[in-house]
């Protein structure tokens, strides 16, 4: 019977010849360069991923720190001599308050109250009177509750004079601190503006307690070197998580390696 000539073709396989599929080269290796090409672009974009991640994380912390823990402040007029220079820096510790009370002489950090006349967002000054204290100025020395204050932060006791204005808290007479506030000044009292001025700040004020003096390094130096220290901790951790791991062969599994010729060589 002669053949069909419109009959579709059929390829006929070679026994014992392999089928390939996809659009191998000759030696069959161009479909694996694509799956590999591939797969590198997915290593590639995991890459990009976990480093934006690292470096979110980073930007989150640092700011976390500055906004709840600590934050560093400039010293910029000679309120607080000899015990702050001007141009120190000063970290400020923002949770030993939220933890306990405030202490009669801790350096605090506060906002501006609503009668100071300076241009400072922030004030530095020293606490000395705690709420119910009654604080007095007798020649030339602060009394608390009738008995004189002792100022051991200091070399030499300062000259405490009352301020020229009319209202109770100028020191012109003994003047009680309201509850929830407390009466503060600067360490050289000669040439100070403090609670002798605008009067006693109300707790919510208090920024934070001065934790130590930084020195003049730059404003935000210690704050940009935890934020490195935090950075590099995360990226050493990611490091850690994505070290690769020798692939164990699966039992009953052989390591590739040349084909074996007919007699098994």
């Amino acid at each position: 019977m002669d053949p069909d000539l419109h009959s579709a073709a059929v390829d006929v396989a070679t026994p014992g010849a392999a089928a390939v599929r996809g659009h191998a080269g000759l030696d069959g290796t161009a479909g694996a360069d694509d799956g590999a090409e591939r797969a590198g672009s997915r290593r590639q974009a995991r890459w990009l991923i976990e480093w934006l991640v690292v470096l979110l994380v980073a930007l989150l912390l640092a700011v976390c720190v500055r906004v709840y823990v600590a934050q560093m402040f400039y010293i910029p007029s000679g309120s607080m001599l000899p015990t702050l220079q001007i141009g120190d820096r000063i970290v400020v510790d923002k949770l030993s308050y939220r933890l306990h009370g405030v202490g009669r002489g801790d350096i605090v950090v506060f906002r501006r109250p609503p009668l100071e006349q300076a241009d400072y967002s922030d004030l530095v000054k020293r606490v000395i009177g705690l709420p119910g204290d009654t604080v007095a100025s007798v020649d030339g020395k602060v009394y608390i509750n009738g008995q004189p204050l002792a100022e051991p932060w200091l070399a030499d006791p300062p000259v405490t004079s009352p301020s020229p204005l009319p209202d109770g808290f100028s020191l012109a007479h003994p003047f009680t601190v309201p509850a929830g506030e407390y009466f503060v000044m600067g360490d050289n009292r000669t040439d100070s503006e403090d609670s002798r001025y605008f009067g006693p700040i109300a707790k919510d004020l208090i920024v934070g307690k001065m934790a130590f003096k930084a020195w003049p390094l730059g404003q935000e130096f210690w704050l940009a070197a935890l934020s490195a220290v935090a950075l590099v901790v995360l990226i050493l951790l990611v490091l850690a998580l994505q070290a690769p791991r020798r692939r164990r062969p699966h039992p009953g599994t052989s390591r590739r390696g040349p084909p074996a010729g007919p007699d098994g060589a």
